[in-house]
């Protein structure tokens, strides 16, 4: 069994501020490529931005600039730095991780945990 778990959400003004955690528990061998996603109410969920296990980056045109993913291996931890947050980085954020359990790998996604940003 896996277990994603964000963290850091909440309320902040517009031009501030948040950092969201997703860290991982259970059983598996390694954690592959990392992402974040968000869903506001009545849209699709997209993808904010990816951190692979090379420690390539990849990052959704609309946050490029303003966020910066990051990740700890060794405690099986992703973060986004969010800065310069805007009333439209409003929604639900969830982290994804693609596990590795040596013998295939899997998809798993967190409960999610909002951001709310008041202009």
């Amino acid at each position: 069994q896996v277990r994603l778990v964000e963290s850091g959400g909440g309320l902040v003004q517009a031009g501030g501020s948040l950092r969201l955690s997703c860290v991982a528990s259970g059983s598996f061998f390694s954690i592959l490529d990392m992402s974040w996603y968000r869903q506001a109410p009545g849209n699709q969920r997209e993808l904010v931005a990816s951190i692979y296990a090379n420690g390539r980056t990849r990052y959704g045109d609309s946050v490029k600039d303003r966020f910066r993913i990051s990740r700890v291996n060794i405690n099986h931890t992703m973060y986004l730095q969010m800065n310069d947050l805007r009333p439209e980085d409003t929604a639900v954020y969830y982290c994804k991780m693609n596990v590795d359990f040596e013998v295939g790998y899997h998809n798993h996604w967190g409960q999610g945990t909002l951001v709310t940003v008041s202009s």
